[in-house]
């Protein structure tokens, strides 16, 4: 036998069987799926004693609000943490799962994971993917080395960035960070421009909602900040007032003794014999 007709193992990666199924099937006549639109605004800068990090807190089904308060910062490690957009159960399942890999490996050496070691991890899965796992993502984390902040897209390319935004609001939140990012920035004026910034993403794209989620990650400490400002408090209220009892009243109440039981049931056994 020959070295050409030798059996190759397949190699790892996604398969895309169904892709050239699908594109067999839409020239025939058949209607391809159409994409789901995605809605988020998360960011995150380097100010002067580590990361900030910050996102919104709405969750859409195509045009539906599904959840109004579901938490996009992710963690990965005690001092690394990331921020996801896209497909909500690809953001968790990526994020989750390279988090276990950074738990084994610190339990492994027992040395402090580092940032670029989850970038690395994150950045190889979602490229032997080619995109189809809809994960974009904002990592942010400070380590031996000082603070790192990091952009993923689905595709697995990345940028390395002092101020950075991604999601369907990212271009507002941008235009906040552009305008008034500067180097050296304190704690306080850090969260006070990501929380503009995750506002603007908010008030500016229909993708983006409800309230403002920061996460801060300074050398040997991290302070999550859930719901930091709620910009979109319910005003409403409905003229219509509803009580509802909170007692159930008891119509009617049939107790059968067990013996009583016993004897019907052998009584229709004689009569079936």
């Amino acid at each position: 036998m020959s070295k050409g007709m030798v059996d190759v193992p397949p190699r790892g990666g996604f398969s895309f069987d169904l892709c050239r199924r699908n594109d067999m099937l839409t020239q025939k006549g058949a209607k391809a799926p159409s994409y789901r639109k995605t809605g988020t605004t998360i960011v995150g800068l380097i100010f002067q004693d580590g990361v900030i990090l910050g996102a919104d807190t709405r969750a859409t089904e195509g045009p539906i609000v599904c959840d109004k308060n579901c938490e996009k910062i992710h963690y990965m490690a005690p001092n690394i943490y990331c921020c996801g957009a896209g497909t909500a159960a690809d953001t968790e399942a990526v994020t989750d799962m390279v988090s276990s890999q950074l738990q084994l490996h610190r339990y492994h050496t027992g040395r402090e994971s580092r940032v670029v070691t989850a970038l690395t991890l994150l950045k190889r899965h979602l490229f032997n993917y080619q995109g189809y796992v809809q994960a974009a993502l904002v990592l942010g984390g400070v380590d031996v080395t000082g603070p790192h902040l990091h952009t993923i897209y689905p595709h697995g390319s990345t940028d390395t960035l002092p101020f950075a935004t991604m999601g369907s609001g990212s271009l507002a939140a941008m235009s906040v960070f552009e305008s008034k990012y500067k180097e050296g920035l304190t704690k306080d004026e850090g969260i006070k421009l990501v929380t503009e910034a995750i506002c603007a993403g908010i008030f500016n794209d229909l993708g983006s909602g409800s309230n403002v989620d920061v996460c801060l990650i300074t050398k040997g400490h991290k302070e999550y900040l859930r719901n930091h400002m709620l910009p979109n408090p319910r005003t409403y209220v409905s003229e219509k007032s509803y009580a509802f009892p909170k007692k159930i009243e008891v119509l009617l109440t049939k107790i059968t003794p067990l013996k009583e039981k016993v004897e019907i049931i052998e009584s229709s056994d004689a009569m079936e014999e």
